[in-house]
């Protein structure tokens, strides 16, 4: 277990004073000592305050700041500043702006507004930066280096362009190479020369985020623009590796946030930090699924639960307020999957602007008798209380779903078979059948050590690199459970079929071959027969399978299809593969689960009544069960914890407890 970055829980948030008169700062010191804050992330968007012209810098007001927080020991996040571009920068050097798909150059305005390649952005970031590191370096109360902030978008400007050939150039070497992987034979696409290519947007061959006449050249834009943001993140990082050689450095993710290869980026950071989200229809499961891809980002790493709102948010379709309880059940959740932090986005609301609705612990009103700070503060005292007992401590599993950014790039992009196949939403029901079972579940990469499992899933695998077909074979062969879907085993890296048969290098280690997927309009199901003659359906795809020594475990029931395999399991070696060929309902999915979990001897804390999750982590020798009334109503669970006591009420856990709405209990050893 890797040595922890914080001595107690970070309990605080976004602070920008630099948007209120000095005088309101002492107050909101005040009300922050009430709220049991101890910690404040500041200079996230400040450039434009530091650097008002090109030559000219000023940090007295960012120096009061780190003062009056210092004067109260607060531990400091510290910004760099550069997710937002100063006007005069916008003005003067107009290719720091970004290009967008449709080939329109924008203006000054927005946020995360640089273009990563454009040399003016990364000269003038780089000064920036280096005087921030400089000034506060070695500041005893900086705890972490904050970078950007939200990395995300894209851009297609000819300085992007220009990069993106010589990117290419290192990856294939030669013209010849490109024709090839982007299989551009094909419209009689043949490129002569590297000044050939052009970005794949509107006015190339690109058509939208999830449509491309050659996905090869898509993909790899999107490869392209992930590495372009990520050298923008390690050059602020060696920056300050000058000045701070120990303490981490992060920056906030999103979940599972399309535009980037977060565990690409993850290997460049200290810490993962992220920004936690969900909407009014959100699913608890989705939320403890992002927050396990969190922690799966640096091999089971405790994470930062960066920015969540204390209240509501204000850029959703419906932003509803979090009922008493939901925001302190929402925090205790993600500790209960990682998080070393609760911060909040933002410690005092702003008066104007497009976040002037957001939540924050210091309403508009300007004062603490308000629901919220009462929440915000109750929460904050049972934090002090809980002290450093789960600080870095580890979620035990053996359970993994494989999660990778090029098969979700890849995947969306394919034209066909069916429009509503999304990569997360398949990830996610399979999630799902491990989540109502109370049974933890680990996120991983491709690279990860699969030794370290007894299962793992890899929902939709569609596309399958060079040497994972041979990886997936060993895991199996040396006694692991492996379990694919339709779409699975499809094409290369560079999204060109395996030739031979589906599911083309996995075909061996499933023991099948699939002949034909057919394509279910949205109203339309498949009726299934299990071996026993249980009754299941399927929707939106319908792979005809023929086995090649795997056992049928169920088969379609209608269509012409009628009596072909639709799920097997394929003994191999010492392990077992099996591959579901359509989006199964709940209960074929819970038969394949539940098959899957006693072969296996893979124990959790099984299904509990409706809005009751139960999840743990252990540090050293001691455990720490968490155990979660997600929902509005009393629950009544029977449970055998003998000897464990609540560390928030320090009272004796009975087997058969009441849990009241959004109720919480904190168990370990008495």
């Amino acid at each position: 277990m890797s040595k922890p970055y914080f001595d107690k829980i970070l309990h605080g948030g976004d602070y920008n004073p630099g948007q209120w008169p000095p005088e309101f700062w002492q107050e909101d010191m005040r009300i922050f000592e009430k709220a049991h804050i101890n910690s404040a992330t500041i200079n996230v968007f400040s450039w434009g305050r530091l650097q008002p012209s090109e030559k000219e810098y000023n940090f007295s007001e960012l120096d009061q700041v780190v003062d009056l927080l210092t004067e109260r020991d607060y531990e400091i996040v510290m910004g760099t500043s550069t997710a937002a571009l100063p006007a005069w920068l916008s003005r003067k050097y107009p290719d720091v702006n970004r290009t967008d798909f449709y080939g329109r150059p924008h203006k000054y305005g927005h946020r995360h507004n640089a273009c990563p390649n454009s040399l003016s952005f990364q000269y003038y970031a780089k000064e920036l930066v280096t005087r921030i590191a400089e000034r506060y370096g070695s500041h005893p109360n900086v705890k972490v280096w904050h970078i950007s902030n939200e990395y995300s978008g894209e851009c297609y400007c000819d300085n992007c362009a220009k990069a993106f050939r010589i990117w290419l150039k290192e990856k294939y070497k030669t013209i010849e190479a490109v024709n090839e992987a982007w299989n551009f034979d094909f419209w009689s696409h043949t490129l002569y020369d590297f000044e050939d290519i052009v970005p794949p947007n509107y006015l190339g061959d690109g058509v939208s985020d999830t449509m491309a006449a050659f996905a090869g050249i898509s993909i790899d834009y999107r490869r392209f623009m992930s590495d372009s943001l990520l050298n923008n993140f390690i050059m602020e990082k060696e920056i300050i590796r000058k000045y701070d050689k120990e303490r981490p450095v992060t920056t906030n993710f999103m979940g599972a946030y399309k535009g980037l290869d977060y565990f690409k980026w993850a290997k460049e950071m200290d810490i993962v930090s992220w920004d936690n989200y969900p909407g009014l229809n959100t699913s608890w499961s989705h939320v403890a699924m992002n927050h396990d891809l969190m922690r799966g980002m640096k091999n089971g790493q405790s994470f930062m639960l960066m920015e969540q709102t204390p209240s509501q948010q204000n850029w959703q379709p419906y932003n509803s307020l979090k009922p008493p309880g939901r925001m302190r059940v929402q925090s205790y959740h993600a500790i209960a999957h990682g998080a070393d932090t609760i911060q909040y986005f933002q410690l005092r609301r702003s008066k104007g602007g497009c976040e002037k609705f957001h939540g924050a612990v210091i309403e508009h009103v300007g004062h603490e008798n308000t629901r919220v700070f009462r929440e915000v503060a109750e929460l904050g005292k049972e934090l002090e209380q809980l002290g450093n007992c789960h600080i870095g401590a580890e979620t035990p599993s053996k359970v993994a779903i494989l999660f990778d950014w090029d098969n979700y790039w890849a995947l969306e992009y394919t034209s066909g078979p069916h429009k509503d196949l999304y990569y997360v939403s398949q990830i996610q029901q399979y999630y799902d059948a491990f989540y109502r079972r109370n049974i933890a579940v680990d996120m991983i990469p491709m690279d990860a050590d699969f030794s370290a499992y007894d299962v793992i899933l890899a929902p939709v695998f569609y596309m399958v690199k060079e040497g994972m077909g041979e990886k997936v074979e060993t895991f199996v062969e040396e006694g692991g459970t492996f379990l694919t879907t339709f779409m699975s085993g499809i094409v290369d890296q560079s999204d060109n079929v395996h030739l031979g048969g589906y599911p083309g290098p996995l075909r061996k280690t499933m023991g099948i071959w699939v002949e034909e997927i057919d394509a279910l309009p949205p109203d339309e199901s498949v009726q299934i027969h299990g071996e026993s003659g249980e009754t299941y359906q399927g929707e939106m795809l319908a792979d005809l399978i023929h086995s090649e020594g795997a056992t049928v475990f169920a088969t379609y029931a209608s269509q012409f299809y009628a009596g072909i395999p639709v799920v097997t399991h394929n003994s191999f070696g010492k392990g077992t593969a099996w591959y579901v060929g359509t989006v199964p309902n709940q209960a074929l999915l819970d038969a394949i689960v539940h098959q899957i979990v006693l072969k296996n001897n893979v124990v959790g804390f099984g299904i509990q009544p409706d809005g009751i999750e139960i999840t743990k982590r252990v540090k050293g020798d001691q455990e720490f069960i968490f155990i979660m009334n997600h929902g509005e109503k009393p629950v009544r669970i029977e449970i055998d914890l003998e000897g464990y006591i609540n560390l928030l009420t320090k009272e004796s856990f009975e087997k058969t407890e009441e849990l009241p709405p959004y109720g919480v209990k904190i168990l370990s050893k008495g």
